[in-house]
């Protein structure tokens, strides 16, 4: 070693080093990568502290790329940025730990017999467990199968195949940086149902699209994404906690060992792989762990499963890749970040996508990103790149957030360039009126919120009796539909079919009120009406159940009907 300046280790450079390759630093063997070569000194970024690190130390170059070990044993379990198992360690890794998960055997049953020619991608086996997954012969193999192991269990370093003499395991080693090959990408067209209607009513997000998640502290970042996780009709949840408070990640990993999977009536953690790269521990870190839940994600979708990779958040893993930066004396652009701050974000959601993999199945990975600007200023450069590149927007508003309104995503600030590629396959489910029922929800809301801002100055008499039921019907869509509970039991997860009843219950309402008005009533006695039943039954309703809905509906309706 030539120079240590905290993360930032400058070593004599081989001549067989190359970009991105693995060194391990001083005694305790600490990892780092090779971000830059200039001459005949290398730059490392090293992913633990350096303390105790000096010039003359040694640095020995693996000779391979940073790559982490996938395996179905990642599946419940709870890992650092580099995919090091955190269970059984502490409260921290020790310095230059690499251990591998010591998990149980898995079961195996083999789909291919001795004496077949495979490709890359081909099925080799099936491993039995609550997510289906398959033993695929890797993507740079191909060649005849000369073993086979026999059904039964077995541990994920045991060899399983043996394809053009080559030893094939469950347990794989695969580049971060690198994205795994697919055979094609196909279009984003099948809709992810998260569970929460202010998304999948107004904003929905096709599998394999992108979406980001700004918003200050206190809107509600972390617990809608903890909603998406445990709710979201996702195979494989990949939960990124990127510099996060640890109590927050602590939070998510005892809920998720808590929560029954309603796919299987097991733990939802055990379709569950958690990440967790706090604030409090090594920086540089957090800008590996991104990538490694890129990878984690891809590995599970060429199985043919779909993925959701959550990421909270990007910015705190733009603030290590600017102080990595500065360290290395790059000239700094906006705010201070490094000036390929937007082709690194773009890198990263680029590996969103719905595929059909090397064996011909088709899977998916869902990228959804939280997005921390400082002082909610969406003008910052991480959420203003990060705009450019993502399909979908929920914006977190901090007034509603304030007015204890939750999920508090903004429905003026927000957008989905999904929602016109999701109308046909609505209309293949047998909803050809989700588009246009999204539309005027959309609508209303946009009237009633122009005319709040009328009300504030004149007062609601001075409106017209039809506006003054527009905003009554902002009012209701707001807190029959769109407000959720995540602490109720039959409101924490509303089903496609409970949130069309409950839009169309508050449409049929509101359509009566413009009617009642319309034919001379007093908007005064319209107002008047008592729609608690309706604003309530989102939570006497369970999560798939739509005949409470219609009832609150009716009830409504025929206090109507006495209006004059």
């Amino acid at each position: 070693m030539l120079r240590v300046a905290g993360p930032l280790v400058e070593i004599a450079c081989p001549a067989s080093v190359a970009m991105h390759d693995l060194v391990m630093l001083g005694a305790a063997r600490l990892p780092g990568e090779v971000v830059a070569i200039k001459g005949d000194t290398a730059t490392v970024q090293a992913y633990e502290y350096t303390g105790g690190l000096a010039p003359g130390h040694p640095a020995e170059p693996q000779g391979r790329p940073l790559s982490v070990r996938l395996a179905p044993d990642l599946l419940g379990g709870v890992f650092d940025g580099l995919l090091r198992p955190l269970a059984g360690t502490g409260d921290l890794l020790t310095s230059g730990s690499n251990a591998a998960p010591d998990g149980p055997s898995w079961p195996f049953t083999p789909q291919i017999a001795e004496g077949a020619l495979v490709s890359a991608g081909d099925l080799l086996g099936e491993m039995g467990t609550s997510v289906s997954l398959r033993l695929l012969v890797p993507p740079d193999l191909s060649g005849t199968v000369t073993r086979i192991a026999a059904a039964g269990d077995h541990s994920p370093d045991a060899v399983l195949a043996v394809v053009g003499g080559q030893e094939v395991r469950m347990a794989q080693s695969w580049p971060v940086r690198r994205p795994r090959p697919v055979a094609e990408r196909l279009p984003a067209n099948l809709p992810l149902h998260t569970g929460q209607r202010a998304v999948d009513l107004l904003f929905p997000v096709a599998r394999g699209s992108t979406v980001a998640v700004p918003g200050g502290f206190g809107t509600g970042k972390t617990m809608l994404l903890q909603q998406i996780a445990k709710w979201c009709d996702a195979d494989v949840i990949v939960y990124v906690g990127c510099g996060e408070r640890g109590n927050e990640m602590a939070d998510v990993i005892a809920e998720l060992a808590e929560l029954t999977d309603p796919r299987t009536g097991g733990r939802l953690a055990d379709r569950t792989v958690t990440i967790a790269n706090t604030s409090n521990m090594p920086m540089m870190a957090r800008e590996a762990s991104v990538h490694t839940g890129a990878t984690v994600a891809e590995y599970f979708r060429d199985m043919g499963l779909d993925v959701v990779l959550i990421a909270d958040s990007t910015s705190r893993w733009a603030e290590a890749l600017r102080e990595f930066a500065s360290r290395m004396g790059e000239l700094p652009a906006e705010e201070g970040y490094p000036a390929g701050l937007a082709s690194q974000l773009a890198a990263f959601y680029e590996r969103a996508a719905a595929v059909r993999t090397l064996g011909g199945a088709t899977g998916s990975v869902t990228v959804i990103g939280a997005v921390s600007p400082p002082g909610g200023d969406r003008t910052e450069p991480v959420t203003a790149h990060t705009e450019r590149f993502v399909r979908c927007l929920w914006s977190l508003d901090r007034d509603l957030a304030y007015a204890r309104h939750y999920p508090a995503v903004s429905w003026a600030d927000s957008f989905s360039r999904d929602a016109a590629a999701l109308t046909a396959s609505h209309v293949r489910a047998g909803d050809p009126e989700w588009a246009e029922r999204r539309g005027r929800v959309a609508r209303l809301l946009a009237e009633a919120d122009r005319l709040a801002d009328l009300v504030e100055l004149v007062g609601i008499t001075a409106l017209p009796p039809r506006e003054r039921v527009s905003v009554l019907a902002g009012r209701l869509l707001r807190e029959a539909v769109i407000q959720q509970n995540a602490l109720s039991s039959a409101d924490a997860y509303s089903a496609p079919e409970k949130t069309t009843a409950l839009v169309e219950a508050a449409l049929t309402v509101i359509d009566r009120c413009l009617e009642v008005v319309d034919s001379g009533a007093a908007a005064d006695a319209v107002e008047a009406v008592d729609f608690t039943p309706l604003l309530r039954a989102r939570e006497t309703a369970g999560p798939a159940e739509t005949a409470p809905v219609a009832a609150a509906r009716d009830t409504v309706l025929d206090r109507l009907k006495g209006v004059a």
